[in-house]
């Protein structure tokens, strides 16, 4: 399958540069390049929202007679705008635009209420649906479609539904890629209905079923040819119980001989300390003196006083939330503040960690800052002039920060779950191996205990420098990750050619 030029659609809510929440849109943004380098011709589409600048972006409206998109009763207008990058090996970037849906600076979430956008189901039904008919208006028939979470997952649904008998389409197979279970697009029992399939498919444990409710995420698992996730230890902690399989694990475990984890690369055309636009001083693993000079710009950025004596200084950039240990942080705080370091925090999240933070800053100003908003460039500085990195996820399905960090030589410490696990090896002081600091239980003590561990062998800075180079040397660049995914979408074409691909009628699973 290697030699085989694919065509490959790539399906995704969120895609870097355009728009982000998360993860999700570094893999969309990225992936697509590293595809269309193996030689691969590549499309990707996602909403217009109304962050997406048709003027500063260069985008060209596509020319094309689009048909209206049923959602419910009612039928929207679509359209569609172009853009092209990449040269020699192009891609070609896609959105759907519809304003009533689409034309709000923020993604998911209605900042006036908090909450998310009442609308969310009908918005994914349209983004769904009219990416199938974007396709045939354009008379571009893919041999891979690639959906990405909840917000994509539709549309593997109506390839083996409502467009099963549809010529176009007879021959393109699916991936359905989960970057976080934890959100899976669950709306109430009347949403089926704005689906537009038959309502012989809404049954108890269809796959459009969850618990009385419609679950986005639990169709395209059930539909799709080949199920993808972000790590190989997440795609078996997903299958494993309800604390990581968020009561679709019954149905992951159904689906296990097609359930495959590829852990996400990054662009070091983006993230290297050699060649990195947004740090003031670059570095190498033979030249590290820059990365010194970037600690002490940081230090002054965030008001940290810089000492005679070299104080290790941790890094943390996260959405401040439970899933990524904040709650450890919370229980050690004082404790971990008295220890001879200092912290940096860059990220937003839930308001209690919000307000934990700012206390503590109050109480610690020579310790800890704390920088409550999304800011690229301090990201970078924080990942170049660190000198740890902390990540105590509850979950991670794959985790890409820890991957930044090991370039920059900024030491992981993280704990032994999803991606973190899969890319993080325990030093060892005996051999000097590893490359970061793993504790295993999800526990406030161990966290600890570790953070002093690192501390220990920071005084020791011959171990420590070699700790620095063992992860220098580590590559996770994303052709690597391309390859097992071209991989994937040989297994999903095998299956559609020989005729056992996911049919039409898709038997009911039942939940754990």
């Amino acid at each position: 399958m290697d030699t085989e030029r694919l065509k490959i659609l790539i399906a995704s809510p969120e895609v870097v540069p355009f728009a982000k929440t998360g993860g999700l849109a570094d893999v969309s943004g990225a992936l697509p390049n590293a595809l269309a380098k193996l030689g691969h011709r590549v499309k990707v589409i996602m909403p217009k929202y109304g962050m997406v600048n048709q003027d500063k972006l260069g985008l060209s409206d596509v020319e094309a007679n689009f048909p209206q998109i049923p959602v419910g009763d009612s039928k929207k207008d679509i359209s569609a705008k172009r853009c092209i990058s990449g040269r020699p090996h192009q891609v070609e970037w896609l959105f759907a635009a519809n304003d009533e849906y689409f034309d709000r600076e923020e993604l998911y979430k209605d900042q006036s209420t908090g909450f998310d956008y009442h609308d969310n189901d009908q918005r994914f039904i349209f983004f769904s649906r009219g990416t199938l008919e974007i396709l045939k208006a354009l008379k571009w028939r893919p041999d891979i479609i690639h959906a990405n979470d909840w917000q994509s997952a539709l549309i593997v649904a109506y390839l083996r539904t409502l467009y099963a008998g549809d010529e176009f389409f007879k021959d393109t197979a699916t991936v359905f890629s989960i970057h976080n279970l934890a959100y899976q697009g669950t709306f109430p029992k009347t949403t089926f209905e704005k689906i537009g399939v038959s309502k012989a498919l809404f049954y108890p444990t269809s796959p459009f079923e969850f618990w009385g409710k419609v679950n986005f995420m639990k169709a395209g698992i059930c539909y799709a040819d080949v199920i993808s996730t972000v790590s190989e230890t997440y795609a078996v902690e997903i299958q494993s119980g309800s604390e990581y399989g968020y009561g679709l694990e019954g149905v992951l475990r159904s689906r296990n001989a097609d359930l495959f984890g590829i852990v996400n690369g990054i662009d070091y055309g983006v993230w290297s300390p050699e060649s990195d636009k947004l740090i003031s001083h670059s570095f190498s693993p033979g030249d590290l003196s820059g990365k010194r000079k970037n600690k002490e710009l940081l230090l002054k950025l965030c008001n940290l006083p810089l000492s005679k004596r070299d104080v290790p200084l941790i890094g943390i950039i996260s959405r401040l939330a439970d899933q990524k240990g904040f709650d450890l942080l919370a229980k050690i705080a004082d404790e971990l503040l008295a220890l001879n370091l200092q912290l940096v925090i860059l990220g937003t999240g839930d308001e209690k960690y919000h307000r934990l933070f700012t206390a503590m800053r109050a109480k610690y100003p020579k310790n800890i800052s704390v920088n409550l908003l999304f800011d690229n460039s301090l990201a970078h500085l924080i990942e170049a002039g660190s000198d740890m990195f902390l990540m105590p996820s509850r979950y991670e399905p794959c985790g890409l920060n820890q991957l930044y960090s090991l370039k920059y030589g900024t030491v992981p410490i993280v704990r032994e779950t999803g991606g973190l696990a899969d890319t993080i090896q325990n030093y060892d002081p005996e051999t000097g191996q590893g490359t970061g600091f793993v504790f295993k239980n999800y526990e406030a003590s161990e966290l600890l205990e570790t953070v002093k561990l690192a501390l220990r062998v920071y005084e020791d800075k011959k171990a420590w420098s070699e700790l620095m180079q063992n992860g220098m040397k580590k590559d996770f660049s994303w052709e690597s990750s391309a390859r097992k995914y071209v991989e994937l979408y040989g297994k999903a074409l095998e299956k559609v050619r020989a005729g056992s691909g996911q049919g039409k009628e898709v038997p009911g699973q039942k939940q754990a």
